[in-house]
């Protein structure tokens, strides 16, 4: 078992991201179910390829997340899920259909897209939903992955979606969490991610606009240790705060379609693929318990606890850490 403090991983660039850079291809792929998702390669053609998978889930791709690879040694993938950032349809359409958008869906996406971009095997870097992602497509696809980094573990355990959505959070952000209940009456507050699914899915914009927004809100707004209100306004965007909502709270009412603890009881699966594991030592919105319990049953993968730092990759030691794992895997 081997775990590291932040400060002494922190190499590579400084510690720096990488300087911003353009695609040099975009594209969009036909998944099938009437989905087309936005996807795009940065860096080096022939550099090592990789495929960056985007929490939320529904939160979509940024520009700066190129910035976490050297480009000159790798070949970046970045790709919008179903049914957020730049996919079509867009879940933030009144009439918005979810029944085609699981974990499992995504992790042929995945697969399809690899096959497609003609990439025989590449690293997978994931945060928070992204680690759950990255999890489940690893132990589906282990021949196809080089190296795994995560970020702010997530599983969706039971006792995970509790902490903050039904309560947990609120010992740590009393303030917040009154607001995040405001649009919920009184008789309805036992069961948080139930009542925000009847708001979320009512088609009326009336309803589901104040319920995304409201549900985005809380979430942005305890990502970071220290308030980032650039970074909440990022997030609140009505259409992008209404996709987010409600394909989050979709895949929360099933659990992510795993079975109760699935992701680290299957963990062995990957015990030969190299890892690192970032996670921020005050996270509130997936707290390190979860990382621990995954190190425990992977022990190969190097965990590095983040002292200073929150949830969020745009806090500097969350992503001096993630820019040291990129660079420590770019010669493999």
């Amino acid at each position: 078992m081997s775990t590291q403090n932040g400060d002494a991983a922190s190499q590579g660039a400084g510690g720096a991201l990488y300087p911003p850079i353009e695609p040099y291809e975009t594209g969009e792929l036909f998944v099938g179910d009437g989905q087309r998702l936005y996807w795009e390669q940065s860096g080096n053609p022939d550099g090592k390829p990789v495929v960056f998978l985007h929490g939320g889930p529904g939160a979509g791709t940024s520009p700066w997340q190129r910035r976490l690879f050297d480009p000159e040694r790798y070949r970046i993938v970045l790709f919008d899920q179903r049914g957020c950032g730049r996919s079509t349809p867009h879940a933030s359409a009144p009439g918005a259909d979810l029944r085609h958008n699981t974990t499992w869906h995504l992790v042929a996406d995945i697969e399809l897209l690899r096959k497609n971009l003609g990439i025989e095997r590449w690293q997978v870097f994931g945060g928070s939903w992204g680690s759950a992602l990255a999890l489940a497509y690893a132990q589906t696809h282990p021949d196809a992955v080089t190296e795994i980094v995560l970020r702010g573990i997530f599983t969706l355990r039971r006792h995970e979606l509790e902490w903050f959505y039904e309560g947990g959070a609120e010992a740590i952000f009393p303030d917040l969490w009154e607001k995040f209940v405001a649009p919920i009456p009184v008789l309805e507050r036992s069961r948080m991610i139930e009542a925000y699914h009847r708001r979320l899915s009512d088609p009326d914009p009336a309803v589901h606009v104040p319920a995304g927004m409201a549900w985005t809100t809380w979430e942005a707004s305890t990502l970071t240790l220290r308030p980032d209100p650039e970074l909440v306004a990022s997030m609140t965007d009505p259409a992008a705060a209404v996709a987010f909502a409600r394909i989050e709270n979709h895949y929360f009412m099933h659990a992510g379609w795993f079975r109760e603890g699935q992701l680290i009881a299957d963990a062995g699966v990957l015990r030969d693929i190299p890892a690192v594991i970032v996670q921020g030592r005050y996270d509130v919105c997936t707290p390190p318990m979860t990382a621990w319990d995954l190190h425990r049953a992977w022990p190969e993968a190097d965990l590095v606890m983040v002292d200073d730092a929150g949830h969020s990759a745009t806090e500097p030691g969350i992503q001096a850490a993630l820019v040291a794992a990129t660079d420590r895997f770019a010669a493999h």
